[in-house]
């Protein structure tokens, strides 16, 4: 497959989650070893109470980028989006949320990959640069039984 053309904003093929569970919305950067993300927070998001994204949204946010992540890579071989999961969450530090219509950049270095088994590094900034939140985090590709 031919890369696309970046950013991409019609990433819908490239991830498994699908409405209201998305949180990511636009590719902004891919490599072999990181992919970055951005997402507007907007008033129909599940995790959004009073006006701003809960914690729960910014780690699932960070997983979605991951997923993106292996998701135009799987493109790129021509093979659909596989399902993954969160196998664990460390180190993970919330520093703001973000707002109603705020727009987040999620950056991920991948730091190991085996198996379909993924380990990342991953910052949440909002637009002005401000670190929203980081963590390491672990994703797990899912096999047929």
């Amino acid at each position: 497959m031919e890369k696309l053309q970046l950013p991409l904003q019609n990433i819908g093929h490239l991830i498994p989650q699908k409405w209201p569970f998305v949180m990511v919305d636009t590719l902004l950067q891919f490599s072999a070893e990181a992919v970055v993300s951005s997402f507007k927070v907007l008033e129909d998001n599940i995790f959004l109470e009073e006006g701003q994204l809960l914690e729960a949204g910014l780690i699932e946010n960070m997983a979605q980028t991951v997923a993106l992540h292996t998701g135009y890579d799987y493109f790129l071989k021509g093979s659909e989006a596989p399902t993954g999961y969160i196998g664990a969450v460390k180190k993970a530090e919330v520093y703001a949320l973000p707002c109603l219509n705020d727009i987040i950049t999620t950056k991920v270095n991948i730091l190991h990959e085996f198996n379909g088994v993924t380990m990342v590094a991953v910052e949440v900034v909002n637009a002005l640069g401000e670190k929203l939140a980081n963590a390491e985090m672990k994703t797990v590709i899912a096999t047929d039984a």
